[in-house]
């Protein structure tokens, strides 16, 4: 068995992304239970000043591994340098963010190093001294406690939004330890063109903690912007049903659901969705559900916390204006 554990520290336009402290929390006590070392991972170009921040989160040292090749995110060429770092140290456990960067790096890292890994993880734990990932099988009908070979080097990746983020604390610091990135440009296949941000540079859907989701009950593309307007006023974003992206009245970054994003935030409020099982598995683990349909036997209201059997275009328009008087005072 290896030592130490590891969190792959994902950023996005120079920031930290908010799982990358999740995973440092939850590996933090994880870490502590073993009596062995937190160790963050950071890859790209002139990254070392953002992964130094890691130790204010944690972690005890802070992996940089910088090339010019690594300015912009590739399977090939992160999980070559990646894999390569893990065959150095060795390490017991990494940890990885649920996040589309995520799956992606983890499940090509694994196959390099013939690791095991467990996805979409809600809960790390140790049970009999032993590193025990509790994940949703089956679209969120069942949770399945995942063990691991002692001997192995064991992999997860965590939803966002799930576990507790590891608070700041500016009078710590890790020890930074550069690595040599042994890569050319013959190793990456995949060659980066251009980033095109899509719904105007707003929240990633995945990281929200307030979503206003729409369905097949908005009727058309302009509805929306009811919908629009409440997320707007409680500092939320607007998500969709797949029966409202396949209408073409949302784009398929917003959608919501087993073929699109799983999302955990704080508030999910579903608005003419009538509660399919797909869409369930997408957002089944929020913390609280608000169902607004007008059809009393949808099976949303079976999942919601509070629903509410009404016109949405009645409920809504009322709830912003009464959500602006509230945060107004």
């Amino acid at each position: 068995m290896g030592k130490g554990v590891w969190v792959y520290a994902e950023y996005k336009n120079g920031d930290m992304r908010h799982v990358t402290y999740e995973g440092l929390g939850a590996a933090r006590k994880i870490a502590d239970e073993f009596g062995e070392e937190l160790a963050a991972v950071i890859i790209g170009k002139n990254v070392e000043a953002l992964g130094a921040t890691l130790g204010q989160y944690g972690a005890d040292k802070v992996f940089v591994i910088e090339n010019d090749l690594l300015e912009h995110y590739t399977p090939e060429g992160y999980s070559k340098v990646f894999a390569d770092l893990i065959k150095e140290k060795e390490p017991n456990i990494i940890i990885f963010g649920a996040t589309a960067q995520g799956k992606d790096l983890s499940a090509k890292v694994a196959a390099k190093i013939d690791a095991g890994l467990a996805t979409d993880c809600t809960e790390l734990k140790i049970e009999d001294g032993k590193f025990v990932v509790r994940r949703p099988m089956y679209a969120g009908k069942v949770y399945a406690d995942v063990g691991f070979d002692d001997d192995a080097i064991k992999m997860a990746s965590i939803r966002p939004n799930v576990m507790q983020a590891a608070e700041k604390d500016e009078s710590k610091q890790a020890e930074i330890e550069k690595i040599a990135a042994n890569i050319n440009e013959e190793d990456i296949k995949a060659k980066f063109k251009e980033f095109v941000e899509v719904g105007g540079g707003k929240i990633d859907l995945t990281e929200a903690l307030i979503i206003v989701s729409g369905g097949r009950g908005m009727k058309n593309a302009e509805n929306f912007a009811i919908l629009e307007e409440l997320a707007d006023v409680i500092g939320g974003v607007v998500g969709a049903s797949r029966a409202a992206v396949d209408a073409g009245w949302r784009p398929q970054s917003d959608q919501v659901g087993q073929s699109g994003k799983v999302v955990t935030p704080n508030l999910y409020i579903a608005c003419g969705i009538s509660g399919a099982i797909q869409h369930l598995a997408g957002m089944g683990t929020s913390k609280v559900i608000v169902a607004i349909n007008k059809d009393p036997d949808a099976p949303i209201f079976n999942k919601a916390d509070y629903g509410v059997v009404a016109d949405l275009f009645k409920v809504v328009p009322a709830l912003t204006k009464e959500f602006k008087k509230i945060l107004s005072k």
